[in-house]
């Protein structure tokens, strides 16, 4: 079903923060208002979480559209968040119940935890018979109790710690990440130059997803955390391990702690502890850092921005959607999907993790909170923990790896997981140099374990990466596969790659060297491989885009009146365009897979003149560089400067490759460490089937392209992907992020409807990653 903007829906909802606030909390405020005020309904702010709730007065403020304006690059929370004792008693829960009523709020969106969604689930079942008191002690009326009966529910889930089952990512986590990253690389730089270890404390009192996912982004040396303590005896295997890692002369180690961090007799493991032990045991030079409150605080992430407006429409919808006789609900990410699942049934399984961590059930602790968590932490194990020689089976293969088409952030986290995979899986790694053209020159060298470390926070191709695609070359990469007695490829890059594949795959019957596994791991800024979500790259590129789009608007709001065109990369894929508008909260986005005209241009020109007279008066408007062979962005730049004059006045700005530079989100290093390493998995299991036999590969399965699609990482026939591809303009014929289209639309006051999304009925509650 739609809701257009002509709705006669006069629902009343209220926008609730009830926690620690978290980057990316604004967000979620801000959809929900104008999502609201869209469908026609009242929206309130509640300030100060449910103790503002309790006091009532100018606590309760209704919402307007420019309530919201300016707020999604502001960390923490516009309407504050408390800790709230009185509502914890039935007395303050009336007190609630009758100021909500004297407003006529009926519906309920909290931003919280478990904590605090556990209480507006008891808030909810409480309703009728709080009213009924209320009316009995005469403080509302027999006709509000009749008109007000019922209160329909739903959470969205703001937390750092990513501690709350049922979503992928919480509210604020992807943001948190960046800070400690942050933070990491400039000790990794400093620790470098001193030969120094460092013990770093993240947050995480209850779960570990911090530690563990930064352990990964960074490659540090060691971790500790919650739910799986180190077995006994870890104080001297942490000593070996770090002396191990100097003697490959590695001039610095990270250990990395959550504050909640316990061994397997739940005793506390102190980050002093941890470096008494290092001075003690190994002499070495210790410095210790406790990041705090650094992680809840920064401008939000791209990724939570949009993340938290989705869950905010979301909401929204769900709370129209709703009857009397549904249940609270909490709007959750699945994959890149948008799922409802019941409310308590997640802070259920959110208190099953404590309980199984306070009973010593680690392994159990570990599933329950998913099977994501629980590959993060084999994959970190993988990764940071060399078996010694003699106990990793030789498999007697080679396996090349090598970079293709434009340089991405993130391809070096997924060079190092390849190699390192492949090694413990008895393979030999060969890291093949400047894309196919150094393949057929043969700029071809083995590579080890030390050689990839400290790669993972490092921006564009250590390999060296180049657009040629192998036809021309094929002859003298046979050969050089020939010498170097390839059994299988991997390679990470963009569309370039994809040709490649297929271009490889086509010539199997005249070369018989091509006759071996082969794998893509989609690596590209633009976001255009077929086959896949989500590429290597285009978070850290959209991050750039959101960050560059946040000082324009600063600049913008300061001078007033001004409108700014800013051309991003992509070719004639939209993603970043129509992403990075909906993360920095564009006034429109041109892009290539929606046609727009002159009459499009004119509206847009007219819609930013209305806004001029308000209080808003600036405008930002996002262009894909190849959206239009005509309307280039001069063109729109000096169209917009015409019309506009004696109104705004415009500006342009080209961003170019700043884009494609910098140093990997930790989005990126993860997603490339996690889906490379299950690339060689997928080689590697390819090449156990053929060991001894001589087998050759000529089936379409021994090539494919590895993505995400939804919710799962799905491996794809080149051949079958084919048919699903827009060769000529280097695009998938069919791309997800089309349907957010018309949220940013709705989020920037234009008048379209919005389609409903597929997950309208309560999903089922899975373990995370699931």
């Amino acid at each position: 079903s739609d809701f257009s903007s002509s709705s006669s829906s006069k629902s009343k909802i209220n926008c609730n923060d009830c926690l620690p606030s978290s980057a990316g909390m604004n967000a979620a405020v801000r959809a929900v208002v104008r999502m609201g005020i869209y469908v026609g309904a009242k929206v309130y702010f509640i300030y100060e979480g449910y103790q503002g709730m309790v006091d009532g007065g100018s606590n309760i403020v209704e919402a307007n559209w420019e309530s919201v304006s300016s707020i999604l690059q502001v960390g923490g929370t516009i309407i504050g968040s408390a800790r709230c004792q009185d509502f914890r008693t039935r007395e303050g829960r009336l007190k609630a119940a009758c100021n909500l009523v004297q407003l006529g709020i009926t519906s309920l969106c909290v931003i919280g935890g478990d904590g605090s969604l556990t209480g507006a689930h008891i808030f909810q079942t409480e309703w009728s018979g709080l009213l009924e008191e209320l009316a009995h002690d005469g403080k509302i009326s027999a006709e509000q109790v009749q008109k007000h009966g019922h209160l329909n529910v739903v959470g969205m889930v703001g937390s750092i710690d990513n501690d709350f089952c049922g979503t992928d990512m919480t509210i604020g986590t992807d943001s948190a990440l960046h800070r400690i990253i942050e933070v990491v690389d400039a000790i990794m730089t400093t620790a470098q130059s001193h030969q120094r270890t460092f013990v770093l404390e993240v947050m995480g009192r209850h779960c570990g997803y911090l530690a563990l996912v930064s352990a990964l982004a960074c490659g540090a040396d060691w971790v500790f955390l919650p739910e799986s303590p180190p077995e006994e005896g870890w104080q001297e295997n942490m000593c070996i391990k770090l002396s191990e890692n100097r003697a490959r002369k590695k001039r610095l180690n990270i250990i990395i702690v959550a504050e909640g961090a316990i061994d397997t007799q739940n005793k506390p493991i102190t980050s002093e502890q941890i470096k008494e032990l290092v001075v003690t045991q190994l002499g070495y030079d210790t410095r210790v850092t406790i990041l705090g409150h650094v992680q809840r605080g920064g401008t939000p992430s791209a990724f939570d921005r949009i993340l938290a407006s989705r869950m905010g429409v979301e909401a929204v919808v769900a709370l129209l959607q709703a009857t009397p006789e549904t249940p609270a609900c909490v709007v959750s990410l699945s994959g890149n999907q948008a799922v409802r699942l019941p409310l308590m049934e997640c802070v259920q399984m959110t208190q099953e993790v404590q309980k199984a961590m306070d009973e010593r059930r680690f392994k159990d602790a570990v599933q329950l909170r998913g099977r994501s968590f629980e590959n993060n932490l084999n994959t970190y194990k993988r990764l940071a923990i060399k078996l010694p020689d003699s106990e990793i089976p030789k498999s007697n293969c080679n396996v090349g790896v090598v970079n293709v088409g434009a340089p991405a952030a993130g391809m070096n986290a997924a060079v190092r997981a390849a190699v390192r995979v492949g090694i413990s899986e008895g393979h030999k790694m060969f890291a093949v140099y400047d894309g196919f053209e150094g393949f057929a020159k043969g700029q071809i060298k083995e590579i080890g374990w030390g050689d990839v470390g400290g790669w993972t926070g490092q921006g564009g191709s250590i390999l060296g990466t180049k657009r040629i695609l192998p036809g021309k070359y094929l002859e003298d990469i046979a050969a050089q596969m020939r010498t170097h007695g390839i059994s299988a490829l991997l390679i990470i890059g963009g569309f370039e790659a994809f040709q490649s594949l297929l271009e490889l795959s086509k010539n199997r019957d005249s070369h018989p060297e091509f006759c071996i596994p082969i794998c893509m791991v989609p690596a590209t800024i633009s976001n255009n491989v077929p086959g896949t979500d989500l590429s290597i790259g285009c978070d850290t590129s959209l991050n750039v885009i959101v960050e560059t789009c946040d000082r324009i608007k600063q600049s913008a709001s300061g001078t007033k009146r001004r409108v700014f065109i800013i051309e991003t990369m992509g070719g004639f894929c939209g993603y970043l365009a129509n992403m990075g508008g909906l993360a920095a909260g564009a006034d429109a986005a041109y892009i290539f897979e929606e046609p727009f005209d002159i009459r499009d241009l004119q509206s847009n020109v007219e819609h930013l003149t209305e806004k001029m007279k308000t209080s808003i008066q600036r405008g930002l408007v996002l262009r894909n560089e190849s959206c239009s062979e005509n309307y280039t962005t001069d063109f729109i730049y000096q169209l917009y400067s015409e019309e506009g004059k004696g109104v705004f006045d415009c500006r342009k700005n080209v961003l170019g490759h700043m884009q494609q530079g910098g140093a990997p989100s930790p989005f990126d290093r993860n997603f490339g460490t996690k889906i490379s390493a299950r690339a060689m998995q997928w080689i590697s299991s390819k090449l156990r089937e053929s060991a001894g036999k001589g087998k050759k590969f000529l089936s379409e399965d021994s090539v494919c392209v590895l993505g995400i699609s939804k919710r799962t990482l799905l491996f794809q026939p080149v051949a079958e992907l084919k048919k699903e591809t827009d060769f000529e303009h280097r695009i998938p014929k069919e791309q997800w992020w089309l349907k957010l289209r018309p949220l940013m639309k709705i989020l920037a006051k234009y008048k379209v409807s919005f389609e409903v999304s597929d997950a309208s009925q309560l999903e089922p509650v899975q373990p995370r990653g699931q």
